[in-house]
């Protein structure tokens, strides 16, 4: 049975009583069509003379009943920020009802019960969901790593005559019906500049570069078309790139939507992507208030209202950041990542930026809260990273390193990069996964008498001297950023953490090394800069290694560390062995 059949057979049953008038306009149809659609229901046995349910259309109804549900709730929801730092957003209140209640509570008003969920982000926060509404929970345990095509295809054996739809929209009227026959995917009414489909009048979907569908992630999928679903998400799930799509394009095959598009008015649905399109909808949400949003909204002193364009910063290795407008300027608010209070002491971060905090070159602090670490900044207009590869830029960041160390800054903790070592060893539990391990660490532990035995002029230094750190505004002024490592150490370490962040090769860590000194320097010197690249290395590698049991990977950069850490020190050895040689 096509769509406007079906619709017309519905609204039959649902309004016994009206006129083929009445009807016509509660389907939108013309009351030809509407009276052309009643003949063909009855010429197939579904209604009698009278227009009133036979015994076969009793039966039509019982077999096309949907019989079951899959949620999609895994991912971590990244425009979702700040929200998504406390709550899934599966479970963000519209009107004092969580999102997937209500679409739970749908799915009820139309006898589906058999309701799976698959969660992964947050997953704790949904299980009160079985004793209160008899679901299931599918755990996706790769939601980070991969799209939602993953998601659905664990729920692969549950989508014959099944809704699949996300956990993030708010229907204003119940999408769900008794009776499916077709499958079909939920389109809006609207254009969407990422959308390549339109619907037409039959509801034949094609593809097209204008006045295309939004797609809205609600579709039904029938006995029928489970079966080639089922086929195209396994072939998705063997191979990387399948794995990074999202699972609509398992309903694609040589270039052609595979089952019939269904219209929705865009007024008639909201999807939930971000912190203002729940305001836009509930603006008394209680999902609205948070740590990070009330801390905006008492150090710039403005309303909830005010903030606006928020949206993540996925760059940074440690921490959750987003970036937002208000009142025509850009701030950033900075939420520390998974794993990250075990990691950093804030109260110590906060000590270093009130010595700092006066520093032209530092970037300007509005709040930082020595508990919780989240961190308010203003953020720098039209302004760009330092280009490890550009060495005017380069240089630039040198002369700004040895002014800073020239200042003689104090705070009182220190940076000991030996401890932090042994720290990030414990941190990450069980053996490293790089097998000849236990000898590198060795060899790296070797080198500590060495580096104390060295002149050091004790100051405060930055520690995270990562190039992405050192920023240039529009009129080339430099900043130096996101001081939560610093503390007292030598300034030479510094230099150190430029060139493994930068992963340069020898030849390049000596022109960096010359550019800090603007000048030759003592052998010594260069190689107990050495040896920091090498303790750096196996420091930060175990910062990798515990940061990977988390889930975090950061590909290259983990390697590189390590051989940081392997291959200088072996050279400072070396070289160690050579001067004991050459004194004998």
């Amino acid at each position: 049975m096509n769509g406007k059949l079906l619709k017309i057979f519905k609204m039959r049953l649902a309004h016994p009583q009206a006129t083929q008038r009445e009807l016509a306009q509660l389907v939108g149809l013309s009351l030809g069509k509407v009276n052309q659609g009643l003949d063909q229901l009855k010429q197939l046995g579904l209604l009698n003379a009278q227009s009133e349910l036979t015994s076969a259309g009793q039966d039509y109804i019982e077999c096309h009943h949907p019989q079951r549900a899959v949620i999609l709730a895994a991912g971590y929801g990244m425009r979702m920020v700040p929200i998504n730092t406390e709550e899934p957003k599966g479970l963000l209140e519209v009107n004092g009802e969580p999102l997937i209640e209500r679409v739970i509570k749908q799915l009820h008003h139309k006898q589906i019960r058999d309701i799976q969920i698959v969660v992964g982000f947050m997953k704790e926060h949904y299980e009160y969901l079985i004793d209160k509404y008899d679901v299931q929970l599918i755990v996706n345990a790769h939601y980070a790593e991969w799209k939602n095509i993953y998601s659905l295809y664990l729920a692969r054996h549950s989508l014959a005559n099944s809704y699949i739809l996300p956990c993030d929209i708010w229907f204003k009227n119940n999408p769900f019906s008794t009776i499916e026959d077709r499958s079909w995917y939920l389109f809006a009414d609207e254009e969407a500049a990422d959308s390549v489909w339109r619907v037409n009048s039959q509801g034949k979907v094609s593809r097209a570069k204008k006045q295309t569908n939004r797609m809205v992630g609600l579709a039904y999928i029938n006995d029928q078309d489970a079966g080639k679903l089922v086929k195209r998400l396994a072939e998705h799930e063997q191979s990387q790139q399948g794995l990074r799509e999202f699972w609509e394009e398992a309903l694609v095959n040589q270039g052609k939507f595979q089952i019939d598009g269904k219209l929705i008015s865009a007024d008639d649905y909201t999807e939930i992507n971000s912190y203002e399109e729940l305001r836009d909808l509930d603006g008394s949400s209680n999902h609205l208030k948070n740590d990070a949003i009330s801390a905006i909204e008492q150090s710039l002193d403005v309303s909830v209202q005010e903030i606006h364009d928020i949206r993540v910063l996925k760059k940074g290795m440690t921490n959750r950041s987003f970036i937002f407008r208000c009142r025509g300027k850009h701030y950033i608010m900075r939420i520390p990542g998974e794993g990250t209070a075990k990691l950093i002491n804030r109260q110590q971060e906060y000590d270093v930026y009130q010595q700092i905090k006066k520093l032209s070159y530092v970037e300007r602090t509005l709040y930082l809260n020595p508990q919780n670490g989240y961190k308010l900044t203003q953020f720098i207009e039209n302004s760009h990273n330092c280009d490890a590869q550009n060495w005017d830029e380069v240089h630039q960041c040198m002369q700004l390193l040895r002014h800073m160390h020239n200042q003689k800054l104090k705070v009182d903790h220190q940076f000991d990069a030996f401890k932090q070592l042994e720290f990030y060893e414990q941190l990450r539990h069980g053996q490293s996964a790089y097998r000849d391990y236990a000898e590198v660490k060795a060899r790296v532990l070797a080198l500590k008498k060495f580096i104390d035995f060295q002149d050091k002029e004790w100051t405060l230094c930055h520690i995270d001297a990562n190039p992405d750190n050192f920023v240039f505004d529009q009129d080339n002024d430099l900043y130096l950023i996101d001081w939560e490592y610093a503390g007292m150490q030598d300034p030479h370490i510094d230099i150190a953490m430029f060139a493994i962040y930068a992963i340069y090769n020898q030849e390049q860590l000596d022109r960096l090394i010359d550019s800090y000194f603007e000048k030759s320097i003592d052998q010594q010197v260069r190689y107990k800069i050495y040896a920091y690249v090498a303790v750096c290395g196996l420091l930060w590698s175990n910062w990798c290694e515990y940061k990977q049991s988390l889930g975090l990977d950061f590909g290259e950069y983990s390697l590189a560390q390590y051989r940081y850490a392997k291959e200088y020190s072996k050279k400072v050895i070396n070289y160690l062995n050579e001067v004991q040689n050459g004194n004998n």
